[in-house]
């Protein structure tokens, strides 16, 4: 079989749907690397009738719920405090288990519990490695609502799931890696959401960060608002239900008078959401007001920050080019969670917003021109991908290992600067459509780049963009015949290459970033033999990974050390203090809870960096008490013997006991509970460390 037909016959399997195996979760629960080769693989570029399901999200007290993992620590926990508070929880699923527990039953498949209980929702309570298992079973039981809590899923093993979303009209998806899905006036919670923030009210808040939203919800609790319902799409890289999506549910909601959007770097959904503001507010004589906020500004170049999704990829937008359009659609924009509740309170009131730090809605009929075609042009400052000193979710192979990979698949690789211009070929996610992509540009600066469908445009087409001589054809099937089945194989996200042609029409490859899905090997130990090869690693940010810390070392002259919970919270630390004139030397998420043990930790990497003069530690006591984290930050204080200053914000559980414990310590700290005050505190001791 010649190339052409080989790379045609590919795009042909993969594009056909596997059906739904009917099997129990626990036959799912460790998908081998079979599952994952390329003719298992079924990539769709169409939803079909999976917008039908969007209805599904409007949860309330008519709620049936199941729990997925229902006998786990985690989802026990969980379990008995939504009941506390209202949720409508029937019982739940434990392979191999029957009986009860909470005083409800127990079953040993979802689809028996579908039989007996008829619920309304499933929340999936397992590891990241029974994860994707447990989703698909869900979905051959056809529960209407799946809640996916857990980060760290395999890509691929999503990438899977969304092909089988695809073909039914059935089920939602909201994850995975989400905080769930809140209903405040109907007492139903379907997640980890912290309760003391919510309250019955007018709020909406659609968000793929949880520590923001929970900020967003305890700000509109403050200014009186309370919320309608809170949807946490989460922070994965393909979600199963968008920022858009979420939208649509909320203005639908006749509770809903308000919205807050919270959005963050990578992919397109808050350009999409825009887009979708933009037509609604066109069309709709008294629109609700929404306000929103996009965190990531300041995030590092190629890096991922925290959240599995928060990083862009060639062609993907910039924070800054979210916010704008954004702002554009009539959104009112702020910077920090806190100021959701007084802005939409202004709104509400028929007031216009102001402060420095909000951007009011700006009326105009202007259409950006970067998303939903097939051919969409890429800004050339996203197009080249530079990888990271160290790893968090995913790897980066050096470009020296990259080209190696390469070699050993039978790819021609030369580095001959006299080979003539380079042009840019890539595999990587669609992220709009959930589907594999190819990235094509004539140049090496991606200036021309444009975007093609993995599953059905032709080679032609991308000979004909990269302005290939004819007889480059069969080479250049080749060489994306064996970018695809590397992608496949071995669960790539982006395989970004410089290629170069010489007189014969032979294609050469002169560079490479190779970059692959970490949580296949963590989370399911697939890949081995990719992520044992060398690679470049900052010592201190694998020292904080070992003890579950993202630590981002960002580059320049800034002297703030930041020690955050949750990845959202996090990139919007380092974008607020930038605002308010300071200069974060790191970003660093200890994850969504902070313990005495991950504070000391986190103050030791922090101090790795001789350029930090100050640590500001901002901490929403959602899932972590505030009076707890006050004491870990003083034990840790102690314990490390510091001699550089701390400042505390602690606001959410306890935050009075927090803060005062924190100013009865007589240690060189200072607590606040006011973000402004906290930054303008940090940023001036900062300053006088120089």
């Amino acid at each position: 079989m010649n190339s052409s037909r080989h790379f045609n016959n590919m795009l042909r399997n993969v594009s056909r749907t596997r059906p739904l195996r009917h099997s129990s979760l626990t036959s799912s629960l460790n998908p081998g690397p079979s599952r994952l080769l390329l003719q298992n693989h079924r990539y769709l570029s169409s939803n079909s009738g999976y917008d039908l399901t969007l209805k599904n999200l409007k949860i309330g007290s008519h709620t049936r719920v199941i729990f997925q993992g229902f006998t786990g620590k985690q989802a026990t926990a969980n379990a008995r405090e939504s009941l506390e508070w209202g949720t409508n929880i029937l019982g739940g699923v434990t392979p191999g288990r029957e009986g009860e527990h909470l005083g409800l039953p127990v079953f040993p498949t979802v689809h028996k519990a579908v039989q007996v209980l008829k619920p309304d929702a499933t929340g999936i309570y397992v590891a990241a490695h029974q994860a994707a298992g447990a989703i698909e079973e869900a979905v051959e039981a056809e529960v209407p609502l799946i809640v996916a809590v857990a980060e760290h899923i395999s890509l691929h093993d999503i990438l899977r799931i969304h092909s089988i979303l695809k073909t039914q009209s059935k089920c939602r998806l909201v994850g995975a890696n989400s905080p769930g899905i809140i209903s405040a006036v109907g007492k139903c919670r379907i997640g980890f959401q912290p309760l003391p923030c919510f309250e019955s009210g007018r709020i909406g808040i659609v968000a793929r960060s949880g520590t923001l939203s929970y900020e967003t919800a305890a700000s509109t609790l403050r200014s009186g608002l309370g919320q309608s319902m809170c949807i946490g799409v989460g922070g994965d890289i393909l979600p199963g239900t968008s920022l858009k999506e979420g939208l649509q549910i909320l203005v639908e909601d006749e509770d809903t008078e308000g919205i807050a959007l919270i959005g963050e770097i990578g992919g397109e959904a808050e350009i999409e959401a825009a887009d979708w503001i933009r037509e609604y507010r066109a069309t709709t004589k008294n629109p609700k007001p929404i306000a929103a906020l996009v965190a990531g500004v300041n995030a590092v170049p190629g890096r991922i920050m925290g959240h599995a999704g928060a990083f862009a990829l060639p062609g993907e937008p910039s924070a800054l080019d979210k916010i704008e359009a954004l702002k554009v659609a009539g959104t009112a924009i702020v910077n920090h969670p806190s100021r959701f509740g007084p802005v939409l309170k202004s709104m509400l009131d028929g007031v216009a917003p102001t402060g420095s730090d909000i951007a009011s809605p700006t009326n105009t009929s202007q259409r950006r021109g970067i998303h939903t075609i097939a051919r969409r042009p890429i800004p050339p400052q996203q197009a080249v991908y530079h990888p990271p000193r160290g790893r968090t979710r995913s790897i980066y192979l050096p470009p020296n290992t990259a080209l190696d990979l390469l070699r050993q698949r039978g790819i021609p690789i030369s580095k001959d600067p006299s080979a003539g211009p380079q042009k840019l070929l890539a595999v990587t996610i669609d992220r709009s459509t959930k589907t594999p992509c190819i990235i094509a540009s004539p140049t090496s600066d991606a200036s021309q780049a444009a975007k093609f469908d993995f599953t059905c445009i032709s080679t032609p087409a991308i000979s004909q963009h990269l302005n290939l001589d004819p007889k480059s054809t069969t080479p250049l099937q080749a060489l994306l015949t064996t970018l695809a089945a590397l992608f496949t194989s071995k669960e790539a996200f982006l395989l970004e290459t410089h290629i170069t042609t010489a007189p014969t029409g032979t294609i050469h490859v002169s560079a490479a970033h190779l970059g692959f899905d970490d949580a296949a090997f963590r989370s399911c130990g697939r890949q081995a033999d990719i992520h044992t090869l060398p690679r470049n690693e900052d010592p201190a940010e694998v020292e904080a990974a070992r003890h579950g810390i993202v630590y981002i070392k960002i580059e320049g002259q800034g002297n703030i050390g930041t020690l955050v919970n949750g990845a959202g919270l996090a990139m919007n630390t380092v974008d607020a203090l930038a605002d308010a004139g300071g200069r974060a030397a790191n970003f660093l998420d200890t994850g969504g809870k902070a313990t005495s043990e991950t504070v000391k930790r986190s103050f030791e990497v922090i101090l790795t960096d001789p350029r930090v003069k100050c640590i500001f530690v901002n901490i929403f006591g959602g899932l972590t008490r505030g009076d707890m984290i006050a004491e870990g930050v003083i034990l840790a204080f102690r314990d490390l013997q510091m001699a550089v200053p701390v400042v505390v914000r602690i606001r959410g559980t306890n935050e009075k006991e927090g803060q005062r414990i924190i100013a009865e310590s007589g240690l060189p700290l200072f607590a606040f509970d006011d973000f402004d005050e906290a930054a303008a505190k940090a940023i001036e001791l900062a300053n006088k460390g120089l």
